[in-house]
This record gives structure tokens, C-alpha cells and sequence, in this order.
């Protein structure tokens, strides 16, 4: 039986939505489409050279995770959170992630282990080339997306998808410190170490630390961000912006020790 035009036409469509939603999450984790920048749909799709539709539905799928917001009278926009409503999100996002680690590690399985590793791997060798920003946030979003889908719990996701897209937006836009990736991935694999041990307290403990940790650098870079005056530079609204090349991580941060498990 030969396939259905009409099936053909819609994987087709779903591709290039696919595609235009990759390049415009890209540029807003590059900061090319800076927090508060009007995600219009007509200049996008000439950007981009695809017509309205699948824009259109690439912004939905931003808003969902929580990259952009729907704004009353003036249509979507690159996600902004002032800071003392950042502080407040990430006191949730602690403890529903340290929730998403806790029910992850009930069960996780071989299969899922193995796919943190990779990630971790993954991470490991992005840090080690120096590729650019962009590839760190990516992937530490698909880190903590992981752990929710090992979880399982579709309230849980639907829940903290939109809180976690935010977080890690305004994050990496007021903190793009050389630190922060090797920090990130130093804390990453503390939490699949807890899971890999099967006590599901002593990850979710391990996972609220990360967050919590997070939010103390956030405090940190806000800070010092008061004292000095400074404002994030913003950028023309153009897909086809340059980006700062970061500098090279530095070595390997101290830590102290992780938290102990009971087993």
C-alpha cells in the first residue's frame, strides 16, 4: 500500500517546524534574540526564508518550554523574568527537580543510566573544545529534561517544563561566567552518581543542591551586576547576529564533598 500524500505533506510540515524551532531556540540561547525581543512572525519566516505556519507553530512550542511568553496585545516574546520573580521560580524549580531526581531513580534502569552517561560524555567533550555557549545550555537542558522523562510523571513535566525554560534562560543571560559550564557538569554528575546508587532521598537531596547552588550564583552575578551598573549588551533583532565567542573553561572547580548516602 502506498503512503498517503496527505501523511507525506505533514511529515514534511513537521520537519521544517522541527528546523525553524531549533534555529530560533538557537539564536535565543545565543542571545541573538535577547529577553523582551518581539518574536514577530512575518519577520521571522523572511529570516528564515519558510512561510508563517511553521514559525508560528515553533513560537507555540517556545512558549510551552518556556523560552518565550505570550504577551496581551503584543503577541509573543523572548521570555523575561525580573530577578526577585527569578529568586521565587527557583525556590520551586528545587525542589520539583530534586521531585523529578527522587521519582527518576525509582526507575531508572540500565537504559537510562546509560543515557545521563552519554549526556555527561557529551558535555564533557563540549567543555573540552570550547564550543561555544550555546552547546552548554542545550546541554543542560537536555539533562534536566532526561531525568523528568526517566521520571516519567506527565504532571510533574507539564509543571516544571515552562519553570525550568525560564530558569535556564535568565540564568545564562545574567550569568555567563567561563566557570559556569564546568560547574554545571560537575554538579550533572554528582546527581546521576546519587541516582546510580538507587536511594531516591539521596538523589533528590543531591539534585536540590544543584538548583540551590544555582541560585546563590544567580544572587552572586545580580550583585554584582548592582554594584557595577552594568546591563547585558543588547543586540539587533537578526537571526544573522554574531555571538561572543566564550573564553575556554578553566580547570576543573574544587568541590566539597557530596552529600553521603545512607547505603
Amino acid at each position: 500500500m502506498s503512503e498517503s500524500p496527505i501523511l507525506q505533506s505533514i511529515s514534511s510540515g513537521e520537519l521544517l517546524t522541527d528546523r525553524t524551532y531549533e534555529a530560533l531556540k538557537t539564536a535565543i540561547l545565543r542571545n541573538q534574540l535577547p529577553p523582551g525581543t518581539a518574536l514577530s512572525v512575518p519577520e521571522l519566516a523572511r529570516q528564515l526564508n519558510v512561510s508563517r505556519t511553521p514559525v508560528r507553530e515553533a513560537v507555540q512550542r517556545l512558549i510551552y518550554e518556556g523560552l518565550a511568553n505570550h504577551v496581551s496585545r503584543r503577541g509573543a516574546e523572548v521570555s523575561k523574568v525580573d530577578i526577585d520573580d527569578l529568586r521565587e521560580l527557583y525556590v520551586v524549580r528545587e525542589m520539583l527537580e530534586g521531585l523529578a531526581a527522587r521519582l527518576a531513580t525509582a526507575r531508572l534502569d540500565a537504559a537510562g543510566l546509560s543515557a545521563l552517561r552519554e549526556i555527561l560524555a557529551e558535555h564533557e567533550g563540549v567543555l573540552g573544545s570550547g564550543t561555544d555557549h550555546a552547546a552548554h545550555v542545550e546541554l543542560d537542558i537536555r539533562f534536566h529534561r532526561t531525568v523528568r522523562e526517566i521520571a516519567a510523571n506527565p504532571h510533574l513535566t507539564a509543571t516544571l517544563e515552562p519553570i525550568a525554560g525560564r530558569s535556564h534562560l535568565a540564568l545564562h543571560s545574567l550569568w555567563r561566567s567561563v566557570d559556569a559550564p564546568r560547574f554545571a557538569l560537575d554538579e550533572h554528575i554528582q546527581i546521576v552518581e546519587a541516582m546510580a546508587t538507587g536511594d531516591p532521598e539521596y538523589a533528590e537531596a543531591v539534585a536540590q543542591r544543584h538548583i540551590s547552588r544555582l541560585r546563590v550564583r544567580l544572587s552572586q552575578a545580580t550583585t554584582r551586576e548592582d554594584m557595577t551598573g552594568a546591563s547585558p549588551r543588547r543586540r539587533e533583532f537578526s537571526l544573522l547576529a554574531g555571538d561572543t565567542k566564550p573564553a575556554k573553561p578553566q580547570r576543573r572547580a574544587e568541590y566539597r564533598a557530596p552529600l553521603e548516602s545512607p547505603r
